[in-house]
This record gives structure tokens, C-alpha cells and sequence, in this order.
């Protein structure tokens, strides 16, 4: 595509939201990289509990054999998902493990067969446009799809919309404003036909008559190529957005490509709008057609101290001391974090397994970590967090009822809730103050004193 072309995207196309930030991307060179595969780990470690809501009741027992794609656990409620074996092996045990969150859960062991294959041979293939809503929802359970940009919220959860409610427009995030991760970027290049497939099947799920796919005006390429693919005429289409973190944040991309406001407390089918993200919806378009359960997904692997950077596909339960064994990392590893640098979690062993919500494994070294280290002083009132805020919160207001342990205060008054965690107020705090920090605990605080309550 020539200059003027990119040109004429960027500019008529350039939507976005008030506030945020424009952190340094650090993208370049996993961007350019085709998707590789990374090998099997001799034992997976497949946690029960990798979405939001109930974890999955395993299926198995020590000493069963299990082929690839077997299903080994079932939905727990209406707000679980099933699980299926990534590898074809023996079930050693299910024990406690080390998780992303720091909690020990219960886990599946899976010892590989390292002689075998590794092809799946468990499907049970169905015709999406021959199916009804309901059978498509409860297909969508059964693989096992969860929000893979971190959220983890179950896929078929996200695409039932409550009795009284009607969704016109599917919205497609391809955003990835997180610094470093590329993942849905390259999935943009390399698998727009399945992910074209799976926004038919959601907009049929959801009964939504159009979608809208908004791609960062970085990934101008990804853009080019999914629009090769459709028609002029076509119910979904591709819209740039501006590229700005947190543009990828739900109600933001919500905004900017519909102009509709989600209300505070609302969900986004109030104002007749579904949204998911582009690498979810690429497995949807690939595993319900075949009937296979979610086994593997790709993840960024990036970060100073990372010898062969790039985007790997790895089988679910992969341990992260193999999968840095196998891209290779500097002596100085200091800290590795799941997901991205903004709203990722630091991890504390190295036998935390990749889940189905890891986009990316960022590796820092010991002068990163320090780089990052700084001194905090009292708040200045320079009102720099209050500009950066996406949701129009004032977060040194808040950080101060923090510290006076006046949670009721900030949720009732100052519109806590609102708060979704970005790191913008903290990213540009001159101060150092771990703003998020503050509003993290007095939110989690006030979950269990409600809890407590009810």
C-alpha cells in the first residue's frame, strides 16, 4: 500500500477518547516476526480456575491417559468453561499449584507423551449456520473460549444478551495499545479469515446485524488486510482508531467507534453493543466449526532481557521456566510479567503455568527494574493524573481518602467503581504514588465489606 493510501486511513479514520497516555511501544521487532511454535513442555500444569466466575471440576484422575483435545474438565456453572488436554499424555496428579494471581489452585498434571504425534484427534465438527443461538452459546461453553486479551471472562457469557436487552453492534477489539504485546496483531495478519469467520458466528450468537473491527493506527498493515477481505457492502467493516493507551478499555473503544456512552455500573448491551477481542474471536472461528476445545493460544514473548523475542503458539499449562528455557533470556533476569507492562502481574515462580488469559510474558532485568524504581514524594497537586485519567476521576482525590480509609467515601462520592486499573494516573504521577495501588485495596475492600453485608 502506498504512502497516500496509509495517509488517507489515518486521517479520516483517526477516532478516539479524552485523556490518557502515550507510553513508548517497544513493538517493532515482535510485530515484523511470523507466529512460531514453541515444543511441548515434558509436564503441563493446567489450572481448573482460568476464567472469571467458577473454576471447571476436573473430569480425570491420577493414572488416566488422555488424548489432545480431550475434554478433562466441565463447566462449573453457567460462568465456567470447560477444559481440554493440550497434549496427549498421562494424568499424574491434581494438586495445588503456584498461580498468576499468587494463590495456590487446584491443577491438572499432565505428563506428555513425548514418542506421540500431538495431533488432535478429539473433534466433534458442527455447521455454525445450521445452529440457533442457544445451541451456538452452549457450543461456545463447551470449547472452552474465554476473553483471551486478559479479561478471561467466558466467551459464551459475553455473547448471551439478558432477556429485555438488544445488541445491534458487535465490537471488535484489535486495539493492543499495551506496550511490548503483538499477539492480535499478528493473528490480524495471519488468521484475518478465521477471525472474519468468528465474527460471523458472534454476530449470530449475539444478534447483532453489524460489526465493527477498531484496529490502532499503528497497525496499519493488519488494517490493509483484513479490509482486502471484505466487501464494500458487507456488514463489518474496519475503522482506525488513534493510537493511545487505554484506547483497548471496553466503554473507550465503545465511544470512539459508535459514540455511545456506557453508563457508570451499566454494562455495554444497555446501549445495544457487544464487544470482544480479535484473538478470541479467531479461535471461535477456527474450533467451533471443527468442534475442538481451546488448547494453546499465541503469547508475546518480549522484553530486554529475552534473546529470541517474537509470538509463539504454547499449549495451555506450558510452565513459564520452559517457555524461557526454550526462547532464552539473560543472566540478569530480574522480574517477568504476564500480560503487559500497564496492568500485568509480576509473578513470583517460575512454575506458574501459561493460562488461557496470558497475551504476553515480558522479561526485565535487574536495571530495568531499577529504572523503574523511584522515590515517593507528597502529592504536589499538579494535576497530572486528573489529565491522564481515561475515566475523568480525579485519582489524587482518591489516593488521599485511601489513606484516610474513607473507601465509602470514594466509592459513593468520587465514582471508584469507575476505575478499571489502567496505570495511567500512576504512569504520570511526578510524585511517585502508587495510585493504583491505593485504588486497587479500597475497591478490593469494599467487595468484601459488601460481600460481608449481603
Amino acid at each position: 500500500m502506498n504512502l497516500k493510501a496509509l495517509t488517507k486511513i489515518k486521517n479520516v479514520f483517526n477516532k478516539s477518547f479524552a485523556h490518557g497516555i502515550h507510553p513508548r511501544e517497544y513493538k517493532d521487532i515482535t510485530a515484523s516476526l511470523p507466529i512460531r511454535r514453541l515444543p511441548f513442555a515434558p509436564r503441563l500444569y493446567i489450572p481448573l480456575n482460568q476464567n472469571i466466575g467458577s473454576p471447571s471440576e476436573a473430569m480425570v484422575s491420577p493414572g488416566q491417559e488422555v488424548l489432545r483435545g480431550q475434554p478433562i474438565a466441565k463447566a462449573g456453572g453457567y460462568l465456567s468453561v470447560a477444559l481440554h488436554a493440550p497434549a496427549t499424555g498421562l494424568i499424574e496428579d491434581i494438586r495445588l499449584m503456584p498461580s498468576a494471581k499468587g494463590p495456590k489452585v487446584k491443577t491438572i498434571v499432565l505428563k506428555v507423551y513425548e514418542a506421540d504425534s500431538q495431533h488432535v484427534v478429539y473433534n466433534n465438527p458442527c455447521d455454525p449456520a445450521r445452529m440457533s443461538s442457544s445451541e451456538l452459546l452452549q457450543a461456545i461453553q463447551d470449547c472452552g473460549l474465554v476473553g483471551l486479551g486478559g479479561a478471561t471472562f467466558p466467551t459464551h457469557a459475553k455473547l448471551h444478551i439478558p432477556r429485555g436487552h438488544q445488541v445491534d453492534t458487535l465490537v471488535v477489539n484489535g486495539c493492543e495499545c499495551e506496550p511490548y504485546l503483538t499477539t492480535d496483531h499478528r493473528v490480524m495478519l495471519e488468521q484475518p479469515q478465521q477471525l472474519i469467520n468468528g465474527i460471523r458466528i458472534a454476530m449470530k450468537a449475539a444478534g447483532a446485524t453489524q460489526a465493527i473491527i477498531g484496529v490502532e493506527d499503528n497497525k496499519l498493515d493488519a488494517i490493509e488486510r483484513l479490509r482486502s477481505l471484505l466487501r464494500e457492502d458487507d456488514s463489518i467493516r474496519v475503522q482506525a482508531v488513534k493510537t493511545k493507551y487505554p484506547q483497548g478499555a471496553e466503554r473507550l473503544l465503545i465511544k470512539a467507534l459508535t459514540g455511545r456512552i456506557v453508563p457508570s455500573g451499566g454494562h455495554s448491551h444497555d446501549v445495544g453493543i457487544c464487544s470482544n477481542n480479535v484473538g478470541t474471536l479467531a479461535q471461535l472461528g477456527v474450533l467451533l466449526p471443527q468442534g475442538q476445545g481451546l488448547i494453546e493460544r499465541v503469547v508475546t514473548i518480549a522484553g530486554p532481557e529475552v534473546e529470541r523475542p517474537g509470538n509463539y503458539i504454547i499449549p495451555i499449562g506450558t510452565p513459564l521456566r520452559f517457555v524461557l528455557q526454550q526462547v532464552g533470556v539473560k543472566s540478569q533476569t530480574q522480574e517477568v510479567i504476564l500480560g503487559g507492562p500497564m496492568m500485568g502481574d509480576a509473578v513470583s515462580s517460575l512454575d506458574t503455568p501459561v493460562t488461557k488469559g496470558v497475551s504476553g510474558i515480558l522479561v526485565f532485568g535487574e536495571s530495568n527494574v531499577a529504572a523503574e524504581s523511584r522515590q515517593t514524594f507528597p502529592c504536589i497537586k499538579c494535576g497530572q493524573c486528573v489529565k491522564a485519567c481515561p475515566m475523568h476521576l480525579n485519582p489524587a482525590q482518591l489516593s488521599m481518602l485511601a489513606e484516610k480509609r474513607d473507601y465509602i467515601t470514594m466509592e459513593q462520592r468520587f465514582h471508584l467503581k469507575n476505575c478499571f486499573e489502567c496505570g495511567c494516573c500512576a504512569f504520570v504521577c511526578p510524585a511517585g504514588i502508587p495510585l493504583v495501588q491505593y485504588l486497587r485495596i479500597a475497591k478490593a475492600i469494599n467487595r468484601e465489606s459488601q460481600l460481608k453485608v449481603a
